[in-house]
């Protein structure tokens, strides 16, 4: 058997080095059109900012070290140009020679990753990408300025505030550069909700980052980029010695087309569970290739979507191996996990978020605590924010959300793993989790989420949303603030009236709850409660419902309508002039 791999970074290798493990009599040859293989393109923007110090850390194998351990033929600078899928054979353009030959197949992968996306205006050339080795070579010489002119960058535009623009600030601003980052959206890190993203947000400028969010480059000169709206009203100009596309990337499908496979409706090459394209004997694996999406419910349409995550190229690579060697099939749907450090803060995500819940027009349910990543009384604890999004019918998990110093990641991966097992949102009340003071607490935040989801599907609590309260008050609910009175004096949920003013909460502490509420809260219309962060206003809700009230407890208490407020405000006010 023949097998032709093009691409050699994470897919492709992972599929050329699991073919060798299965088959010894394979013949296998991958064809890369870069200078590197099985490089570390997640370490890329490290390296750039000089937390990663040594290059060649990066670069995980050679052709050499692959052929001596693999005994796979792996050609660098040789591009593939066409494939005939009749006859089975592809050409090939050797890039350091410039001569072409053919190769025949009895098994193609095309494994050729996706292409940055650079925004098309005046001066864009100038803008650098980071997708492989050549690319960090690339701004880590602008950085140095040991380019064209020679002087060191000191001002640099970010455009996209993605998982890699918001890296790539970071990583720029640790070389000392100036950077703002500009992002169309009017929020960083989309697969967050408002009310998460806005700490990300917060993260970068306390680190001196200048976010200019509902915003474009709609020009570039040689010291500076032109910023204009979303409609392309010009909003100013912002210093750039250096500019950085890093808005997203597109599946490179061109060879895909060239056989005749199919397109998905996203644009990725579509492929089945067994990672087949719909042209015999071609597979697509990687960036390129379409995901089985784990939470597309009947009426979600087509159930692929794209995820140009490194863990999922790397286990897609290995199937499709076992899948040409007739080992299995049918690849397991994904879930779309990940994470990204943000100076001193974990972000990281799973399934879907509220945005694109409403969009789909499916019901959910959401729930936010604040935890600690471990036991409060043992050093070094400190604050997370977890959203938690479940199908009410079901119980089972749409989606989850965390931000935080530490903790944050296993905690994602724990709903990640629970999203894949089937488990429902109160069923991880009752997960065995590791704890040690130092690492978790007795009732670990996985476990909080369970009670508190339990709690909402039994009925024992209702709870109201951040961006819910201002319609209920308008409507003539009564907001309640059970902290003590030098909490609420601190701050306190401020919803609209009717008629648009703004009503601060009445406080009636939890401890004198018993004694004050019916002299002092309406028992003829709905009630709010509110605390720090909602575990004291569902006790204050249990109480008052057994007085015969009509209550709820606002979810995520007022740390949750805070991070909203601060949210909407910086929407509002992100199209603010930046100057001339």
């Amino acid at each position: 058997m023949k097998i032709i791999i093009v691409g050699g970074v994470a897919a492709g290798m992972s599929a050329a080095t699991r073919l060798r493990r299965l088959s010894e009599e394979a013949e296998i040859i991958v064809l890369e059109a870069g200078e590197h293989v099985s490089f570390a393109n997640c370490g890329l923007p490290y390296y750039a900012g000089g937390v990663i110090e040594d290059r060649g850390a990066l670069l995980l194998q050679t052709p050499e070290s692959l052929a001596a351990r693999f005994r796979l033929d792996v050609r660098t600078r040789n591009r593939v140009v066409d494939v005939d899928a009749d006859a089975h054979t592809v050409t090939i353009s050797d890039l350091a020679s410039g001569e072409q030959y053919v190769e025949s197949y009895d098994s193609l992968v095309l494994s050729p990753g996706a292409r940055p996306v650079v925004p098309p205006a005046p001066g864009m050339d100038r803008a650098l990408v980071l997708r492989d080795v050549a690319d960090v070579d690339r701004l880590v010489a602008a950085v140095d300025g040991a380019g064209e002119g020679g002087t060191p960058a000191r001002t640099a535009v970010v455009i996209g505030g993605g998982f890699v623009g918001v890296e790539v600030a970071e990583n720029l601003v640790h070389r000392g550069i100036a950077v703002t980052l500009v992002e169309m959206a009017d929020q960083v890190l989309a697969p967050l909700d408002p009310e998460m993203a806005i700490r990300v947000q917060q993260e970068l400028a306390a680190h001196g980052v200048d976010v200019r969010t509902s915003a474009q480059v709609t020009a570039v000169t040689a010291g500076a980029a032109e910023l204009s709206d979303a409609q392309g009203n010009r909003i100013g100009e912002v210093p750039a010695d250096l500019v950085v596309a890093a808005i997203g990337v597109r599946p490179d499908t061109e060879l895909a087309v060239l056989a005749g496979a199919a397109v998905g409706p996203r644009g990725g090459i579509l492929v089945d569970d067994e990672l087949r394209t719909s042209v015999a004997d071609i597979y697509a694996v990687g960036d390129a290739a379409t995901k089985r999406d784990a939470l597309a419910g009947d009426d979600a349409g087509e159930a692929t979507t794209l995820i140009p995550l490194a863990n999922l190229a790397n286990r897609h690579g290995r199937h499709v191996a076992d899948v040409i060697l007739g080992r299995r099939t049918s690849m397991r749907p994904s879930v779309g996990t990940a994470v990204v450090g943000v100076f001193d803060l974990t972000a990281a995500s799973v399934g879907r978020n509220e945005k694109r819940l409403q969009a789909e027009g499916r019901p959910y349910r959401a729930i936010h605590i604040h935890p600690a990543q471990h036991a409060g009384y043992y050093p070094g604890a400190s604050q997370m924010a977890l959203k938690l999004l479940v199908d009410p019918e079901t119980d089972l998990i749409l989606g989850a959300q965390g931000l935080g110093r530490d903790g944050v990641d296993k905690r994602i991966d724990v709903i990640s793993t629970a999203i894949m097992g089937g488990l429902t949102a109160s069923e991880l009340a009752d997960l065995e989790l590791a704890y040690a003071p130092a690492y978790g607490s007795a009732k670990d935040p996985i476990n909080m989420l369970g009670y508190v989801a339990d709690n909402l599907r039994s009925g024992e609590t209702r709870s109201v949303q951040w961006h819910e309260l201002d319609d209920l008050v308008a409507q003539g609910a009564t907001v309640v603030d059970v902290r003590t009175a030098g909490e609420h004096a601190r701050g306190t949920v401020e919803p609209a009236s009717a008629d648009g003013v703004a009503l601060p909460a009445l406080n009636v502490p939890l401890d004198e709850l018993r004694e004050r509420a019916r002299a002092e809260i309406p028992a003829d219309r709905p009630v709010v409660v509110h605390c720090q962060v909602g575990q004291r206003g569902h006790t204050a809700a249990r109480l008052l419902t057994q007085l015969g009230y009509d209550v709820r407890n606002l979810d995520g208490g007022y740390l949750t309508w805070r991070d909203g407020k601060l949210a909407r405000q910086a929407a509002a006010t992100a199209l603010a002039p930046v100057g001339a």
